[in-house]
């Protein structure tokens, strides 16, 4: 008789048993891994996206170079399994023993990185987990939500977010039923809202008695403080007599984008490089505008607190080299190279257009951080923590000596930046 390899007779009993699957990538070493929870076991809506994301990720795995790992053991929610990992995910549920949720706040605190879908954010009990459910996701308590489930047309709000910039301005989702939360997130200055419903979707529902027909609804975020992000959808249109699949939660190609994005920016870093590699965070780099020419620029060569930031000719000085040294959540700071204390600030912690930029010792202040949104190979544009608005050539001036400022983001050449390593 011929012997069966014993990985596959492993595989056979698992099968047999009905253990759970693990769906991993197992090719060359992986730029990041990513490793997803799951429940399976109650909402035949989320079982069969479950089923369905435990075999759309790992091909988005493979075609992008990074693992990803499924499990229904929650318990691998501990420090040691968690620094295998540079993304988790939460696919229909979310960790319920206080040893399991101790260990993801620290992970994400440590500077974690998380996808959640749906079913994470749900709960009725905020209070039983409030530094999740309130301050890292925002949400407070769950609402009400749509039935039954349709496609939505959700507008873009922010379109500099790595994981938003290949988005169009609105888009058709895939069909998901939608959640709406009793906090309002617009009222978090920690939460970015990053699409919403648009009001061409209304009435969103097919169940008069659960349709919205107006109103606000967030449906991708990401909380400031983490890196992370939270998508609304994830539960699967059925028919809940013999549990068949409708939908697909991957129907939508740009919805799809989103994710795949989204995962490259958890797992990445900061941005995409000059050169292909990540931005160094000890090189020293000239920043200048793609639309002039002309460089970053410390006013006077100066490096005291109030110090202009301008636009100048380039001309190779210390006054116009900057390191991007990382913060947290893919932000960075960006240090002068007169004085490396010093950095490129938003005076007094404005959020307005227009309000100039100036050097200022570091302080931890958003004001003072930025994320480097990759446009191409080496150009960038630098979106501010505390106002979500770029860093900005004021009306595509070609003048010397203009100072920079914030300005909401608008993908002109006014806020795109090349960046050129120095000695």
């Amino acid at each position: 008789m011929r012997k069966t390899a014993p990985w596959i007779s492993m595989w056979v009993l698992c099968v047999l048993l009905g253990a759970s699957p693990v769906y991993a990538q197992h090719e060359a070493a992986p730029a990041f891994k990513v490793l997803a929870f799951y429940n399976g076991t109650w909402d035949a809506a989320h079982i069969a996206f479950v089923r369905e994301a435990n075999q759309w990720f790992p091909q988005v795995a493979s075609q992008n170079g990074f693992s990803y790992t499924a499990t229904n053991n929650w318990n691998m929610l501990n420090a040691n399994d968690l620094a295998q990992y540079k993304v988790v995910m939460f696919l229909d549920d979310y960790p319920q023993t206080a040893a399991q949720r101790s260990a993801f706040q620290q992970y994400m605190d440590n500077g974690g990185a998380f996808f959640g879908f749906h079913v994470a954010a749900f709960n009725t009990n905020p209070g039983a987990w409030s530094w999740y459910h309130n301050q890292f996701l925002g949400t407070g308590a769950f609402r009400n939500n749509t039935w039954g489930p349709t496609t939505a047309v959700l507008r873009v709000e922010d379109r500099t977010h790595p994981s938003t910039t290949r988005l169009n301005a609105t888009f058709t989702s895939s069909v998901s039923e939608w959640y709406s939360w009793n906090n309002d997130l617009r009222n978090n200055a920690n939460i970015k809202i990053l699409a919403s419903v648009d009001p061409s979707s209304f009435p969103l529902g097919t169940d008069p008695n659960q349709t919205w027909y107006s109103g606000y609804y967030p449906i991708l975020w990401t909380n400031k403080n983490y890196k992370m992000l939270y998508a609304n959808f994830g539960h699967n249109a059925v028919n809940y007599d013999t549990g068949q699949s409708l939908s697909s939660t991957f129907a939508s190609e740009q919805q799809n984008r989103f994710i795949i994005d989204g995962l490259l920016w958890l797992g990445g870093g900061a941005s995409n490089p000059p050169g292909g590699g990540p931005i160094s965070p000890t090189a020293w780099y000239t920043v200048s505008n793609t639309g002039n020419s002309k460089c970053v620029d410390a006013r006077g060569a100066a490096s005291s607190n109030g110090t202009a930031i301008q636009q100048y000719a380039c001309n190779d000085t210390n006054a116009q080299q900057f390191q991007f040294q990382p913060t947290s959540g893919g932000y960075v700071r960006i240090n002068n190279r007169n004085n490396a204390a010093q950095v490129i600030d938003v005076t007094n912690v404005s959020t307005a257009d227009n309000a100039p930029l100036q050097l200022w010792a570091y302080g931890n202040g958003n004001n003072q951080q930025w994320q480097p949104v990759s446009e191409n190979n080496g150009v960038y544009h630098f979106v501010n923590r505390n106002s979500s608005k770029c860093l900005t050539v004021p009306n595509a001036s070609n003048a010397d000596s203009v100072q920079l400022v914030q300005y909401a983001c608008n993908g002109s050449a006014s806020q795109s930046f090349r960046l050129a390593e120095k000695p």
